[in-house]
């Protein structure tokens, strides 16, 4: 089924690092889901932008995005509502990563503080590859291609889609002659190419991980997967930091992880009061809220995993190359909308998948 042109477009994607978590899920996933039916929906899988970090790691980069894949399907991403495409078989992001790159300065760059933030999290230092700078040109590039109205993300993306904005904006302004007064909304009535794109975030803006400390991260070995097991899941739970340096101690219930899962994943939040105010006069230990917290999240993931076990390889091949060639479609259309803009429309060209 091809969604209608009178749709809304989105767009937004994931970086394949390993597979989902629930972070991904509450932050992004959701929004996704409930919004398939009412969009144009464009999922991309950001293989390319894969290499700034793992350039010697070609065979994982595959695996994860066959799994990241099926961890979408499974979650209920249909690919028979949504393209479901790969970065790196979309030729036109690649060339309208040099175009933005011509006119997107250097310090407004390295101010991004999602860029800043991924140097530190990942303590490259001055370690990191030209690539790596080039990563968020990419990314405009990533959700410029298909014009999206939409772009749900986390909370730690958000930077990155008023980079995006900024860039529509200076494009449109530079190349097609639309005024610096005309409001956001009106920039492609005014003959403006790209319209500039919301941001929508999860309900969950920012899931912290089993540390207790840090935004959930499968790089920094504290998220809990999709695809865990029931066992998984319950054995990460017991290692949540509560903040309590023994359990003599009060409870500590300001940032405390476990209430956190709780509050997000629990489908009876009259319970978690109950349990919440038992565990504030100590009536309950973290033992019983980390068991409470692992029931809940399986709950969440029986369906999900239960699904994952019937998705083939091929089934994921299958969606990938069919949503790619439905990417392929509107992307090389934005290509060309952006080069007559440019006056770089010297000859059009078509693009076949094999």
């Amino acid at each position: 089924m091809t969604a209608s042109n009178e749709k809304p477009r989105l767009l937004t994607g994931d970086t394949p690092t390993g597979r989902l978590h629930l972070g991904h899920y509450a932050g992004s996933i959701e929004n996704r889901l409930a919004m398939q039916d009412d969009y144009d929906c464009y999922f991309l899988i950001a293989n390319v932008h894969a290499l700034t970090t793992r350039s010697e790691e070609v065979a994982g980069i595959r695996e994860d995005t066959i799994e990241i894949v099926r961890d979408w399907m499974a979650c209920g991403i249909d690919p028979n509502r949504s393209a479901l495409f790969l970065q790196s078989e979309v030729p036109a992001i690649a060339e309208l990563t040099w175009y933005f790159a011509m006119i997107l300065g250097y310090g407004r760059l390295m101010k991004n503080p999602t860029v800043k933030d991924e140097i530190r999290v990942k303590n490259l230092g001055d370690n990191y590859s030209f690539g790596f700078l080039m990563y968020p040109v990419g990314q405009i590039a990533d959700i410029l291609a298909f014009r999206p109205d939409v772009v749900p993300v986390g909370e730690d993306q958000v930077p990155h889609i008023e980079m995006t904005r900024e860039i529509a904006r200076r494009f449109d302004q530079l190349y097609c002659g639309v005024s610096g007064q005309t409001d956001d909304a009106d920039y492609v009535k005014e003959g403006g190419v790209f319209p500039i794109p919301a941001a929508k975030t999860g309900r969950v803006a920012r899931l912290t991980g089993i540390d207790g400390v840090n935004k959930m991260s499968k790089s920094l070995g504290n998220a809990i997967l999709l695809s865990d097991t029931p066992k998984e899941v319950q054995k990460k739970c017991n290692k949540i930091f509560t903040g309590r340096g023994t359990m003599e101690d009060p409870p500590v219930m300001e940032n405390n992880t476990v209430i956190e899962y709780l509050r997000s994943f629990h489908t009876d939040q009259s319970r978690v009061d109950e349990l919440v105010d038992a565990y504030s006069k100590s009536e309950l230990g973290d033992g019983h809220l980390k068991k409470e917290a692992a029931e809940a999240i399986n709950t969440l993931l029986d369906p999900i995993r239960e699904r994952r076990e019937k998705i083939t390889d091929a089934d994921v091949v299958d969606a990938l190359r069919e949503g790619t060639k439905r990417a392929n479609a509107v992307a090389e259309k934005t290509l060309w909308m952006a080069k007559q803009a440019m006056k770089y429309d010297f000859f059009e060209r078509g693009l076949e998948l094999r």
